[in-house]
């Protein structure tokens, strides 16, 4: 008896789940459906989920070869992310090994502080930011935009509580047998790290391709612009044309949703394992 019960409310959550679910994923319907119509049937009620009359040829054409250059907003939008995801992981991972496994006076102190500043808002910190930017003379370049987006905090920590549920025997034998700090770090640390590493690279790649703040403030020249901001010159020419709009909102998140479903089970799994052990 106590079995079926069980098994009615899993299931009872389950359908409850999956509606809420459903709900979340509507407007992503609706975008894609529209994207493959002709602008006159977009706002047609009630909802035509599945075209009658297809255009998604013509919507793709005007989105890819049109006047707007959205493939190289797509390139800024890869390059940013690439490097950034990459000097996130290294400096990240460095930090969290000096944190863990280096001995050093102040170590916790200067731990405790760096998390203090996790409480400050990004957009208390705009102001000195850009003047600094403007005063170092990379205003309106994409290297601003990297300094300021290649440090983590919240990936340190993660990181850190990760690195601590690696035992320090590991260490202590690779110090026997001649290896440095460095090669600790890059040979043994990091290959053990692997779970978290690939979730710390596949949210920061994710952050990093969303981002619409930083490249607003910093970034002035359109030929630098990353997909968030190109997104926003399709209103000039296609303002009243939503079919078109949603065919490139589309195509902004296609990259962001194959490696999500493709990897999600990695990224859950990161998570538990950063948050939990240590």
């Amino acid at each position: 008896m106590s079995l079926r019960k069980f098994d009615f409310w899993k299931l009872f959550n389950t359908v409850i789940i999956g509606l809420f679910s459903l709900c979340f994923l509507i407007p992503l319907l609706w975008m894609t459906s529209a994207a493959m119509k002709y602008e006159k049937d977009v706002m047609v009620f009630p909802i035509e989920w599945i075209p009658k009359a297809w255009n998604a040829v013509g919507n793709f054409k005007a989105v890819w070869a049109g006047n707007v250059p959205f493939h190289l907003f797509y390139f800024n939008s890869i390059k940013l992310s690439v490097i950034v995801t990459a000097l996130t992981l290294i400096i990240s991972s460095m930090a969290a090994f000096s944190f863990t496994k280096l001995n050093f006076r102040g170590r916790n102190i200067a731990f405790t502080l760096l998390l203090t500043f996790m409480i400050v808002p990004e957009q208390a910190t705009l102001i000195p930011r850009f003047l600094l930017i403007r005063w170092l003379g990379l205003y309106d370049t994409h290297a601003a935009l990297i300094l300021m987006m290649m440090f983590s905090i919240y990936f340190t920590f993660l990181l850190r509580q990760f690195m601590m549920s690696i035992h320090s025997d590991f260490i202590e034998a690779a110090k026997i047998d001649g290896a440095g700090y460095f090669r600790i770090y890059w040979q043994i640390m990091l290959p053990l790290c692997k779970p978290i590493l690939a979730t710390v690279a596949i949210i920061k790649f994710i952050w990093t391709w969303n981002d619409y703040q930083m490249p607003l403030i910093f970034l002035l020249d359109k030929d630098l612009y990353p997909i968030t901001l190109g997104i926003q010159l399709f209103k000039d020419d296609y303002a009243d044309n939503f079919a078109v709009l949603m065919m490139a909102s589309l195509s902004a998140i296609i990259p962001l949703l194959v490696i999500f479903i493709a990897l999600q089970k990695q990224v859950i799994k990161g998570i538990a394992l950063g948050g939990v052990k240590g």
